[in-house]
């Protein structure tokens, strides 16, 4: 590149170098940044690196000037906090779709977005990450491609995976593809769930997207319409998720006092807590009567109980003597 097209190059430079490599803690001081522009054959002058930050401040940049030392140059505000970067970060390693190779290229792009030395802070929370997470690299172009689809008003056409015993990845319905009208995604327990309707089958469905591979958008237009309408997507998600997709059913069950605040986290603050002694409380919620939902209250072993109605108590009761008997077998 020739001297002039450096020379063009010299404001853009200055805006790199301040946004890399400065923050609060670490100001530059104009004798540095005319060191590193001279690096990438820049020649600069002091006054004319006032005149750069003075036309970058104009534009916008929120930078500012710290006098005792170490002083120099830096900027300040940014659009994003170091503290929101890092919950970003926690994000993309919590996300089970996501896979390892896309969270490392995420969590990289957003330690992009403060210095390099705030960005240290970042890559260090990398390494203490240790979740499972998917292998489908398609996951993102899922996504995309399913909203396309939708705003597009059409069909897409998906094949959907599964693991045999070896844990070798397979298709299902021997590779024959799925067809169906996407209407919505939606987020739960970590992972994206496509709500479509199955045409064949009348009905709404749900699918998770970290299955889905191969993608298509079909020339069909969406059908289903009307059944989406009258769907309420929250209720949906409720009743087909977690310990909610089971028969819904009231039930009153009594639990120890140090679970209230699970209790809360499960049900939320409207729920109606009934106090039956110093260390126990009843609530009385509609939920999913369905293994998950038993496996879930057996998790607190005596300190959770099912008290009514008597099928569910009774149905507990069997379940716990099956398990018992497999022991003893």
């Amino acid at each position: 590149m020739s001297r002039c097209s450096n020379q063009k190059l010299k404001l853009l430079n200055v805006q790199k170098i301040l946004l890399e490599q400065t923050d609060e803690q670490h100001p530059i001081s104009v004798e540095e940044i005319i060191n590193k522009l001279k690096a990438l054959g820049i020649e600069a002058e002091r006054k004319s690196i006032y005149d750069d930050i003075k036309a970058l401040t104009d534009f916008g940049m929120d930078i500012q000037h710290q006098r005792q030392k170490p002083s120099g140059y830096y900027v300040y505000l940014r659009d994003f906090e170091l503290a929101e970067l890092k919950m970003l970060v926690d994000s993309v390693q919590a996300a089970k779709f996501i896979t390892e190779k896309k969270t490392k290229e995420l969590i990289t792009k957003l330690t992009g977005l403060c210095s390099k030395h705030e960005a240290n802070l970042l890559n260090r929370q990398l390494y203490g990450a240790n979740r499972v997470k998917s292998d489908n690299e398609q996951i993102f172009y899922n996504i995309d491609g399913i909203y396309n689809a939708i705003n597009q008003d059409k069909k897409i056409c998906f094949k959907y995976i599964e693991f045999d015993l070896n844990k070798q990845k397979k298709f299902r319905r021997n590779e024959k593809m799925y067809c169906v009208s996407p209407f919505a995604l939606i987020w739960e327990d970590e992972r994206y769930y496509l709500l479509a309707y199955d045409s064949e089958a009348e009905i709404m469905k749900h699918y998770r997207v970290d299955k889905m591979e191969s993608i298509d958008i079909a020339e069909e237009e969406r059908e289903g319409k009307k059944v989406f309408a009258e769907i309420d997507v929250a209720e949906y998600t409720k009743r087909n998720f977690s310990m909610y997709s089971g028969e819904l059913t009231k039930v009153r069950m009594q639990f120890h006092k140090s679970l209230i605040g699970i209790v809360i986290d499960k049900f939320g603050k409207g729920i109606m807590t009934h106090q039956v002694s110093d260390d126990y409380f009843e609530v009385c919620v509609e939920v999913g009567v369905s293994q998950v939902f038993y496996s879930w209250v057996f998790t607190f072993g005596d300190k959770a109980k099912i008290i009514h109605p008597e099928h569910v108590v009774n149905e507990a009761k069997e379940m716990l003597k099956r398990m018992l008997n497999q022991y003893e077998s």
